[in-house]
């Protein structure tokens, strides 16, 4: 390795910004000079100094991905530093968006030594007149994700050089910020061709000129601008349980907000079987607020908070997924089931006693049986076709019969509550949930009624007035409208 790839920094676009020592360099080299693109003001001044230089554009034209061309032109500058030294020169500074050095570092067939050049962030903060100690972001617009933004910062994109690339990153600006947003457009900053222009991010992508020399400027965001964002409803919720908060949020308990959780979760699945998704989105939306106000009240006696209820769900679904993120295989639903509760009798560390444990005593009756039948099921207790349930149904049924013929009223509940046992194991069967499926019962039930009111109201009578034959009239018309 006696040979080396000696990396310079062109700066950020003005000859007279290069240090007296690179360009003594540069103008004294004998051997063409390696560069990544020709297309720098830098280069063309010093061409007309007789400095020549090899370039690699050609490689941009012959390759689709950026990976591809930054791993071949390290590969032909690894070749031709084998049979001598050269210098390799890139824009701005060689540590600063340049993957090609970052890709010479990291092979170990020739030695790599770095000359500093000067950055352009120093022009660009300056073009700007923003300090970057208030927050700073520098990214590249050809390789970013949304989850990296932080808009309460600057953010600076490069690499803007064509329509496609701004279009990329004007629509995931889009996803938080309005059209109307300000962004600020840089052309050659720092050098004598400078240009810069403030537009609507709506019109990133067809009013301005773009060139590999584009950057991107996006001011930093108010906080009110970003509603949309985990943070802020984190803030929102502290705020209300606060010192200064309301009264109602800060007097709540675990144990008194309990029903709230239970009544969010009905009215999200009372929107979700209406096919109502804006009803959906506000419903569900409740749900979070009373996940968010628990892990609040959770934080505030210091026991846990929403980051702890976070990584403790994100690190459980990555263990209990291990045919997504480990190397077990899952071909099937039910395989998944079955992988999931070995790893959770393996979390647990304890065999329960009775395949019946665990069984949560505060979950409506109706899915309390469905559990216990499921768990069943595990050991092949169960039918595996519905005509004996439904024959199980009728001797229930008969049962019920006889119980009320003796008139007794506790033997009554009982075989009245083996029927509705039954019924589950019929709904089970069918994979129907027995709670959801009579919630959506009741829903119908008090529309088709709420119908049949309004009817009433309108003939200026009172149903206590009418009969029964008439009050199936209009139930039946209530079906026939399909009022449900």
């Amino acid at each position: 390795m006696d040979n080396t790839i000696e990396i310079i920094g062109l700066g950020a676009g003005d000859i007279n910004q290069l240090p007296l020592g690179i360009y003594r360099k540069l103008i004294n080299q004998r051997q063409p000079i390696y560069v990544r693109t020709i297309d720098h003001p830098v280069v063309r001044s010093l061409q007309k100094e007789g400095v020549t230089f090899i370039s690699y554009d050609s490689i941009y034209e012959q390759q689709e991905q950026f990976e591809t061309v930054y791993a071949k032109i390290v590969e032909q500058l690894v070749t031709e530093s084998k049979a001598k030294s050269i210098i390799y020169a890139v824009p701005g500074h060689p540590m600063l968006a340049e993957k090609t050095v970052q890709l010479l570092l990291e092979q170990k067939e020739v030695s790599v030594n770095l000359i500093g050049g000067q950055s352009y962030l120093d022009d660009l903060f300056t073009a700007l007149r923003i300090d970057p100690i208030d927050g700073f972001q520098f990214l590249d617009a050809t390789d970013f994700k949304r989850n990296q933004l932080e808009y309460r910062q600057h953010i600076v994109f490069c690499q803007v050089y064509d329509t496609f690339v701004a279009s990329e990153v004007k629509l995931t600006l889009l996803e938080d910020l309005s059209p109307e947003h300000p962004i600020t457009v840089i052309e050659a900053v720092g050098s004598d061709q400078e240009k810069m222009i403030t537009i609507p991010l709506v019109d990133l992508d067809h009013s301005v000129q773009l060139s590999n020399l584009t950057s991107v400027y996006v001011p930093p965001v108010t906080d009110q601008q970003l509603n949309h964002q985990f943070y802020r409803l984190k803030e929102v919720i502290e705020q209300l349980r606060g010192p200064n908060g309301c009264p109602w949020d800060k007097k709540q308990t675990h144990e008194s907000l309990r029903k709230y959780l239970i009544e969010e979760a009905y009215e999200f699945i009372e929107a979700v079987n209406k096919s109502d998704d804006e009803g959906m989105t506000e419903e569900i939306g409740d749900v979070l607020l009373q996940v968010m106000l628990h892990s609040q009240i959770g934080e505030d006696e210091g026991f846990f908070t929403i980051d702890d209820v976070i990584v403790t769900l994100t690190n459980k679904m990555i263990r209990r997924h291990p045919h997504v993120f480990g190397d077990k295989s899952a071909n099937s639903a039910e395989e998944v089931v079955v992988n999931w509760e070995e790893i959770k009798i393996q979390e647990k560390g304890v065999q329960s006693k009775s395949l019946l444990d665990n069984i949560a005593d505060e979950l409506p009756e109706l899915l309390i049986a469905e559990e216990i039948q499921k768990k069943a099921a595990k050991v092949g207790f169960d039918w595996d076709s519905p005509n004996p349930i439904w024959d199980k149904i009728h001797e229930e049924l008969e049962e019920v019969k006889e119980a009320i013929a003796k008139e007794e009223s506790q033997e009554l509940e009982k075989e009245l509550g083996d029927v509705l046992f039954a019924i589950v194991n019929l709904a089970r069967y069918y994979k129907m949930n027995p709670e959801l499926a009579l919630h959506r019962t009741n829903t119908k039930f008090k529309a088709r009624f709420q119908y049949m009111e309004e009817k009433v109201k309108d003939l200026n009578v009172t149903m206590e007035e009418m009969s029964l034959e008439q009050l199936d009239d209009l139930w039946n018309k209530a079906k026939k409208e399909k009022v449900d």
